[in-house]
C-alpha cells in the first residue's frame, strides 16, 4: 500500500519533459513543489517513486540499487512516449540516479541537487554490519519536519533498511564511475548547511563531470532537502532557468 506522499505524479505541459528524481528513503511529494513550478513554466513533469519507496522500510531493505536505476529508467521511458526533450531533476540520492540516466542515455540537461559522494555519517559508516548481517535490520533516521509545506512532503520512512545503505554506498561509487561520461550539461546545487551531504560532494561531481558547459551553485540556508527548504525559491529559479537556457 502506497502511503500519502509516496504516488507518482505527472503534470502534462510542452514537449520539454523533466524527469523528477527523489531521494534515499523520500517519497515523490518531496518533489511536488518543485513539479508544480516547472509545470508552470510550460514543462511536462513526471516523478516517478523509486522502488521500494513510499510504502514500507521493509520493502525498501528488499531492494537494490539495479531495482532504484530501472524506476528511473521507467520514468525516463514514459516521457520518451510524450516528449521529443528530456530533462531530468534528482534530489539527494536521485541526483546520483539522474547522474547515472545522464551519462546513459539522452538528455538536454541534468540538475543535480544535493547528491551524495561524501556524507557526515561517514564515521557511523565504518560501524555498518557486512551486508549478510543486515538482513531486516534498521538504524533510526534524524528527520527533519518542515513546516512550511504540504505535510504529504513529509512523508519519508523514519528508519534507514541497514541493508539499504549498502546498496547505497555501491550506488556511489558507480555514479563516481559515470560522472566522466556525463556529455549534457550539468547544473550542481549544494547548500552548505546540509548536514546529511557534505560540500566537498559538490565540488567533486562538478569537477570529475564529462560536461562543457556547468554551473556550481551554493545555498546558504537550506538543510539537505533543498526541494522543500527555505532556499526552494531559488532553488526553483535557478532550475527553471538553466532548463530554460538549454531548450
Amino acid at each position: 500500500m502506497i502511503i500519502r506522499g509516496g504516488e507518482p505524479f505527472f503534470m502534462k505541459g510542452g514537449d520539454h519533459g523533466i524527469l523528477l528524481i527523489h531521494g534515499f528513503t523520500g517519497v515523490p511529494a518531496e518533489m511536488l513543489l518543485l513539479g508544480k513550478y516547472l509545470n508552470s513554466c510550460g514543462y511536462t513533469v513526471l516523478c516517478v517513486r523509486l522502488a521500494g519507496h513510499g510504502t514500507t522500510p521493509m520493502d525498501m531493505s528488499h531492494m537494490t540499487s539495479d531495482d532504484w536505476y530501472s524506476s528511473v529508467c521507467d520514468g525516463y521511458a514514459l516521457l520518451s512516449g510524450c516528449c521529443s526533450k528530456i530533462s531530468v531533476v534528482g534530489q539527494s540520492m536521485g541526483g546520483l540516479l539522474g547522474l547515472i540516466l545522464s551519462a546513459n542515455e539522452q538528455v538536454a540537461c541534468c540538475c543535480s541537487l544535493a547528491a551524495p559522494i561524501y556524507i557526515h555519517e561517514d564515521k557511523q559508516l565504518y560501524r555498518l554490519p557486512a551486508k549478510e548481517l543486515c538482513q531486516d535490520k534498521f538504524w533510526p533516521k534524524k528527520k527533519r519536519i518542515h513546516q512550511d509545506v504540504p505535510e504529504a512532503c513529509n512523508a519519508s520512512y523514519g528508519e534507514y533498511p541497514m541493508m539499504s545503505i549498502h546498496e547505497l554506498l555501491k550506488l556511489i561509487e558507480l555514479g563516481k564511475s559515470e560522472l566522466p561520461r556525463i556529455k549534457c550539461p550539468l547544473l550542481v546545487v549544494q547548500s552548505h548547511n546540509d548536514h546529511t551531504v557534505r560540500d566537498r560532494s559538490a565540488q567533486y561531481i562538478y569537477e570529475r563531470s564529462g560536461s562543457y558547459d556547468k554551473e556550481l551553485v551554493w545555498l546558504e540556508e537550506s538543510g539537505h532537502l533543498v526541494s522543500i527548504g527555505c532556499d526552494r525559491d531559488k532553488v526553483f529559479d535557478t532550475v527553471a532557468e538553466f532548463i530554460k537556457k538549454h531548450s
